[in-house]
């Protein structure tokens, strides 16, 4: 007889794939809601005066703070799927972690910088908790060489860019014209509505990551699992302490000093866990291998992202500085730039997952090497394009908003060919007793992307535009060529997957 796994295998009913694939969907759609509606107005609520509404930081502090919370998101993915594999499993994982993301909306919308930085830390660990392990269950739903994997993040990936491209609409308008703080709180509606529907729809996911990975030893797991829930609660007091130290003044912290320090402690942790990867016991010589080939798609997906995450730091601040909005009479507000990405997205996702298999049924499908090159190429031509504008602006004039348009249409073509095949490689090339770790490893390069996306955008008034937006595109268009030398060995090195 047929397992429920099995059986959500070989379904075809969403769109010729499994019928889960329509619970994670929506879930992680409505997730996105959440994140990109905030993220649409976080810089800007920073940045704006207080008498406004705002926080009144300089740039410098919001970039920090931005970049800061925005790298946290994803490296606690790594955590966040290491808790999945030894205690909760993907699914219950997923859960909590739309708990906390709620929680931490609402949150800001209390009106105490206390209750601003509490939201943050909340909204930290849920996107942790649940962004990873969201998509390792979408891996789990299709068999080992099922063709249609690639084609399922592929959609999976636009359920997220209708949410990202609906949310800047909604929160924008509602934080930048009514008032900051509901403009979360209905982000964190948002949030609960992909609660409500994960639980009703997940009978659909059949058995995919209902359980903790198993090392077969019933005795094993249990110790392992008790080992580390102690890790998890001995890191939460290590936090809570220093939380309480920075209130009562025994040590100083600023924002700009703990962004600092997370920068080394993100490259400490990457040399770490590939030092562990490639050289540490207890892995096979293909899993070594594979292992390789992860770390140069790592760190080629960092330097991906720390130029596209700028869409939420220094573009959003080039629109709302630097762009005229007007439309027929109507300034449009400037958050309403950050859907256009998802227009983008949504209208050529279904073009790529189609491109995908029609070359894989040609056998000329390029290998994810290659098209994380491309990526790495689409994404710096995007910056390229905004000098020529940056000069105008130096001269004092405020420059039309196509040029912000195509740079979002750039930056689109290169998230297409790199994130959701990104996604896909992270499934399949894992081990499949370390997979929620593996996506969490994923995850943790868009991190360091953020976070040095946040450092760009400190420098946003300290740096001529030119300079800065020039070093970015010459930085990640440089990076495309070396990793386009280097598609063959890495190909190599993925031992026969692609």
């Amino acid at each position: 007889m047929a397992t429920s796994l099995e059986t959500a295998r070989a379904d075809t009913s969403f769109f010729g794939h499994p019928r889960g694939l329509a619970t994670l969907f929506f879930t992680e759609m409505w997730e996105r809601f959440s994140y990109y509606g905030m993220r649409a107005i976080l810089i800007l609520f920073m940045t704006d005066q207080i008498a406004k509404g705002g926080l009144g930081f300089n740039d410098a502090k919001a970039g920090s703070v931005y970049g800061l919370y925005t790298a946290m998101v994803y490296l606690l993915c790594l955590g966040g799927g290491w808790v999945a594999d030894r205690i909760t499993g993907q699914r219950r994982a997923v859960l909590i972690g739309g708990v906390f993301i709620a929680a931490g909306e609402f949150c800001l919308v209390v009106p105490t910088e206390f209750s601003f930085y509490l939201g943050l830390v909340l909204l930290m660990m849920g996107t942790g908790l649940l962004k990873g392990n969201v998509s390792t269950i979408v891996g789990q739903l299709y068999a080992p060489g099922d063709p249609r994997r690639d084609s399922g993040f592929s959609i999976f990936y636009m359920g997220i860019n209708i949410g990202a491209l609906i949310s800047p609409l909604i929160c924008g308008y509602v934080g930048e014209r009514i008032g900051w703080r509901l403009g979360f709180g209905v982000a964190g509606l948002g949030m609960l509505l992909g609660l409500i529907q994960y639980v009703l729809g997940s009978k659909r996911l059949g058995t995919a990551g209902l359980h903790p990975a198993t090392t077969g030893d019933v005795e094993l797991d249990r110790r392992q699992k008790r080992s580390a829930a102690l890790a998890v609660g001995g890191g939460l007091s290590f936090f809570v302490v220093l939380a309480v130290l920075g209130a009562a003044g025994v040590i100083a912290f600023t924002p700009t000093l703990i962004s600092d320090g997370l920068g080394w402690f993100l490259l400490a942790i990457s040399v770490v866990v590939f030092a562990w990867l490639i050289f540490g016991g207890g892995w096979s010589p293909e899993e070594r291998k594979r292992s390789v080939a992860i770390m140069v798609l790592f760190v080629a997906s960092a330097l991906f992202w720390a130029s596209f995450e700028q869409a939420g730091s220094t573009l959003s601040l080039f629109a709302e500085r630097s762009t005229d909005r007007h439309v027929f009479g109507f300034e449009f507000p400037a958050s309403w730039f950050q859907f256009v990405q998802p227009i983008f997205v949504v209208a050529l996702a279904p073009v790529f997952a189609w491109l995908w298999l029609a070359l894989n049924r040609k056998r000329v499908e390029p290998a994810a090497p290659a098209k994380f090159s491309f990526g790495l190429f689409f994404g710096g031509s995007a910056f390229a394009i905004l000098i020529p504008a940056t000069i105008m602006v130096a001269n004092g004039a405020k420059v039309s908003m196509w040029w912000l348009i195509g740079t979002y249409f750039l930056q689109t073509l290169g998230e297409l060919s790199l994130s959701p095949v990104g996604l896909s490689a992270m499934s399949k090339l894992a081990p499949e007793r370390a997979a929620g770790f593996m996506m969490g490893i994923w995850f943790l390069s868009t991190s360091i992307g953020n976070w040095l996306a946040g450092k760009a955008a400190s420098l946003y008034s300290s740096m001529p535009l030119p300079t800065l937006f020039g070093a970015v595109a010459a930085f990640t268009i440089g990076a495309a060529v070396v990793l386009a030398l280097l598609i063959k060995p890495t190909v190599k090195m993925m031992s026969g997957v692609r």
